[in-house]
């Protein structure tokens, strides 16, 4: 079964801007401003850090983004 690499994104508000980074992908740490944009990046990044870092052989490489952003809501009170 071919590995499928496991991507986290955090929304960073002051930067107003997707962070990415992963355990799973030697020295991936890149950031766009929409998570489209995000996955846009990570299409080309993945396969390029892999290769650079002897992992792995293969032309597909399969990956999943987690995005993770906090927010506060608030309650209108009458």
């Amino acid at each position: 079964m071919q590995k499928i690499y496991f991507v986290r994104a955090e929304w960073d508000d002051q930067a107003r801007v997707w962070v990415a980074t992963s355990d799973d992908v030697p020295g991936l740490a890149t950031e766009a401003e929409t998570l489209e944009a995000l996955s846009l990046k990570l299409e080309v990044l993945i396969p390029e850090l892999l290769d650079l870092n002897g992992l792995p052989d293969g032309t597909e490489v399969p990956f999943e983004l987690l995005a993770r952003k906090f927010s506060v809501a608030h309650r209108n009170l009458h």
